[in-house]
């Protein structure tokens, strides 16, 4: 579905996309660590532009914490001609690590940038932790495309202190994308993040298309 929105830039594939995945500067999860927009453009250009000389049709910035660097990532992709994602990630309270809301950081982008990326995820952070966030008003919420969460209901704190992965439980993680599908149908690009594995994939898959067909 995504790739014939999207469209390949490559002639003869239509049926899926290819996507060149980049990650913030540094320690995405030190909050003291800053970035201008314009530092952030400058320091992804160099990778986004060589993703437009390959097969991708799209950057992917995952984890991306502030709106900063995601504004620079989106101008450096302008610049270089291929769509870019935004994903950002949230702590438990719904906000990003830096302590923006995610509407204001989703509307702050699309206005420095013309409404430059192609589409917004979540990815690193449990649905939880960023559902009552979505609560379905305003046209901010229909820019968000995907989901990949993390298996875990921890902090990304608690995470990094953990000796052992949390896996979370697979049923439940899938009965939460199922339940987010239903309210926003735009919700398209699903994955796993921190603690997944084919197991919980397997079941968000069976989740979601059986959701899908019951009620759309």
């Amino acid at each position: 579905m995504t790739a014939h929105r999207l469209g390949s830039r490559r002639a003869g594939r239509e049926d899926y996309v290819i996507s060149g995945c980049i990650g913030p500067r540094g320690d995405g999860y030190d909050r003291a660590f800053t970035i201008t927009p314009a530092e952030a453009e400058r320091y992804h250009a160099e990778q986004i532009a060589s993703f437009r000389e390959t097969d991708a049709d799209l950057v992917s910035a995952l984890t991306i914490t502030n709106v900063e660097e995601a504004i620079g990532i989106t101008r450096a992709a302008q610049n270089a001609g291929i769509p870019a994602v935004i994903s950002f990630t949230l702590e438990t309270d719904g906000r990003l690590p830096s302590g923006a809301p995610l509407p204001g950081a989703i509307v702050e982008v699309d206005a420095a940038t013309d409404n430059g990326p192609a589409y917004y995820m979540i990815n690193c952070a449990h649905p939880t932790h960023f559902d009552d966030v979505l609560d379905g008003r305003g046209g901010w919420v229909r820019r968000i495309r995907g989901i990949r969460a993390n298996a875990s209901r921890r902090s990304h704190d608690e995470l990094d202190a953990a000796a052992k992965l949390d896996e979370g439980d697979p049923w439940e993680l899938a009965r939460e994308y199922a339940s987010l599908v239903d309210r926003f149908p735009e919700l398209t690009i699903l994955g796993g993040c921190c603690g997944t594995d084919e197991r919980h994939i397997e079941q968000i898959a069976s989740a979601c298309i059986t959701s899908a067909g019951e009620g759309r």
